[in-house]
């Protein structure tokens, strides 16, 4: 089945550029201009991945993920931001984006992006593979985490960090490994991405940041899951 992805930029050029580039590796192409539109057409077609800047017209892109999210929780997003909206990248992160990329960007390496983050939602472990770890329950085959029974709503990078942590207990991953194992594709400028994931991930688990219970801190290397 040929994947969608929906390409929301108020350049023009940039959606017809980017539209190219992933028509060319094999991928329907849906595009919008502003927010609204774009929401629209997620809810009517449902596309598999959204390309999504932040800056739009009518909905920006933080209004745009956190109603998309709420309504379509699998749905994939890759966020397009200036160098100086950092502020807005964690925060899009946090809201459940799985990736950016800071403008001006590289077409090629955005369809490597488009193919490792649909590569990865996409995924089918096998079902009998079950992790436990102190009350929290992750099943592969569903894609499901629960703690002490209870379900959690995790965006799927968050699923991948949290299954890559609970497969070695105790062990310090660096964030280029977690890159690696949540996306695919390992890259550099983009590691500190993990930070913001990992921030969410362990709000979501009821998590101390300043007394972590079950994702530690290592210091100058990434994070471990405490056993």
């Amino acid at each position: 089945m040929v994947q969608k992805v929906l390409v929301v930029d108020d350049e023009v050029q940039i959606v017809r550029v980017v539209r190219g580039y992933l028509e060319a590796a094999g991928y329907w192409v849906l595009t919008a201009t502003n927010g609204q539109d774009a929401l629209f057409i997620t809810r009517e077609q449902k596309p598999d991945l959204v390309i999504l800047d932040l800056q739009m017209p009518k909905l920006d892109g933080l209004q745009f993920t956190r109603i998309a999210k709420s309504e379509l929780p699998d749905l994939a997003i890759i966020m397009l931001t200036a160098r100086v909206e950092e502020m807005d990248r964690i925060l899009g992160l946090e809201m459940g984006a799985d990736d950016y990329m800071t403008k001006p960007f590289s077409p090629r390496e955005l369809v490597a992006r488009v193919r490792a983050v649909l590569r990865r939602v996409q995924s089918s472990p096998a079902p009998s593979e079950l992790l436990e770890v102190r009350g929290i329950a992750l099943d592969h085959g569903r894609r499901e985490v629960r703690r002490d029974g209870a379900l959690i709503d995790l965006t799927p990078t968050e699923f991948d960090l949290l299954a890559t942590l609970m497969g070695a207990p105790g062990h310090a991953f660096s964030r280029a490994e977690l890159l690696e194992a949540a996306q695919g594709l390992a890259f550099e400028a983009y590691e500190r991405t993990v930070d913001a994931h990992i921030k969410n991930l362990r709000h979501k688990l009821g998590d101390d940041p300043a007394n972590p219970t079950y994702i530690g801190t290592v210091r100058g290397v990434g994070y471990r899951l405490i056993d």
